[in-house]
């Protein structure tokens, strides 16, 4: 998104000038760009962090580019964290996770999907789930190695792949297929060269979620290959419709292949805590823990208490959140339906709609620039997501269901004036 339109949109002067400052940065930028290092050369800004800029500084947009729930972790989660810093726990914890963590991280899994991971071997706390995912890349991934990503798919996949060296090869998810990786075009890109593969189920941006059968299929097609395989599972609680989430580790062969990587962003609305966390074999975490040590060091350590209370505490939060997400999901998807040139399928997962918006004629990243600029509401255009993300934007749900029906109020009457093709 090109930010000096922003100048041009009827807001303060402060506003404009904090435009021209970003264009002063970006014109910067340019201009060290090639002192930057060659692995950056294929690297773009995050689209959806620089909206998260524009917000902070124009309060009278409606956001639903944010993928944040709008709620306040549970009481005895911040208490805990609370608790921590008034007993002095500031100091360096250990690099892999305080142990009552890893603890209650396996007692999750062996409750929840009767796997058992060695709590001081097989699990590693880190900095949020992407940390966990580019971490896991650099240490089993080679230059010249291909892993396999979905596309559209979670914007970090691709750089983090990148930055590890090896090749980002993008299935194709389409809307014909209810945004899911066809099990021949995935067999369709393998080559001697094949190394990893990225699965994220619910699914961000689309909102799809994987069946049984489909990941058994992935899952074989992972054994047969050889292949290791991310699965990035942080929208696991956050599903509708009585559609049940799998963790692939559960599947035949996958438990000695599969990195599971999971935080407490999503489910227990604790984003900025910055927790997330991968289980997987001990091959494998061993290697993520050399990097870890090298790079961050550690989780801060209060926010590991909070986060052991999170999982250890009632867990009615998570079920009411979720009740909320379900409103508003219906919302969206009837709302959106309703207004000529939108096609929005129903998610079943996370909480963003991805609605198709080819009738309108004009490209995502104009299209989400044109509702910005008219109707002051962002969404995320879908390239930003990948080439086949082209022709949607996402739009989350993970804000008030008030701002939720003023946003789409004020999409449905700025869509109607426009001209169509």
């Amino acid at each position: 998104m090109n930010l000096r339109v922003v100048a041009d949109f009827g807001g303060s002067l402060k506003q404009t000038f904090y435009v021209m400052r970003i264009n002063r940065f970006e014109e910067k930028n340019l201009q060290m760009h090639r002192k930057r290092a060659d692995r950056l050369r294929n690297i773009k800004a995050s689209g959806i962090r620089r909206l998260f800029s524009l917000v902070q500084s124009m309060p009278d947009l409606i956001s639903l580019g944010l993928g944040e729930p709008d709620f306040t972790p549970p009481t005895h989660v911040l208490e805990a964290a609370k608790q921590a810093l008034d007993e002095g726990k500031t100091h360096y914890p250990p690099t892999n996770g305080i142990h009552e963590l890893r603890e209650a991280l396996a007692k999750k899994f062996t409750r929840e999907y009767g796997l058992f991971f060695n709590p001081d071997s097989e699990i590693l706390v880190t900095v949020g789930a992407t940390q966990a995912v580019f971490i896991a890349l650099l240490a089993f991934v080679n230059p010249g190695d291909e892993v396999i990503i979905q596309d559209p798919g979670f914007v970090c996949y691709e750089p983090a792949v990148l930055l590890a060296g090896a090749t980002p090869i993008s299935v194709p998810t389409l809307k014909s297929d209810g945004f899911k990786p066809d099990i021949n075009a995935v067999t369709s890109l393998l080559t001697d060269k094949s190394r990893a593969i990225i699965i994220n189920s619910p699914n961000n941006p689309t909102g799809s979620v994987l069946s049984y059968d489909e990941l058994s299929e992935l899952s074989k097609l992972a054994v047969e290959n050889d292949l290791i395989v991310v699965s990035d599972e942080v929208y696991e609680k956050i599903t509708y419709d009585n559609v049940k989430h799998h963790c692939l580790a559960t599947f035949p062969g996958m438990r000695e292949r599969t990195v599971v990587v999971n935080s407490f962003s999503k489910t227990y609305a604790m984003t900025g805590f910055r927790v997330g966390y991968a289980l997987g074999p001990e091959e494998l975490i061993s290697s993520m823990l050399l990097v870890q040590q090298f790079s961050v060091a550690c989780v801060d350590g209060p926010a590991q208490y909070a986060a052991t209370a999170a999982l250890d505490g009632p867990q009615g939060f998570v079920r009411e959140m979720v009740s909320h997400f379900d409103k508003r999901r219906k919302l969206v998807f009837k709302r959106l339906n309703e207004i000529a040139g939108f096609n929005c399928s129903l998610p079943k997962g996370a909480f963003y709609a991805f609605p198709d918006i080819n009738d309108f004629g004009i490209s995502s990243a104009d299209f989400s620039e044109f509702l910005l600029k008219e109707a002051r509401v962002i969404v995320t255009d879908g390239a930003s997501f990948g080439k086949h993300g082209e022709g949607f934007v996402r739009l989350s749900f993970a804000t008030a269901f008030e701002k939720i029906k003023e946003a789409l109020d004020r999409i449905e009457r700025t869509v109607n004036k426009m001209q169509r093709p």
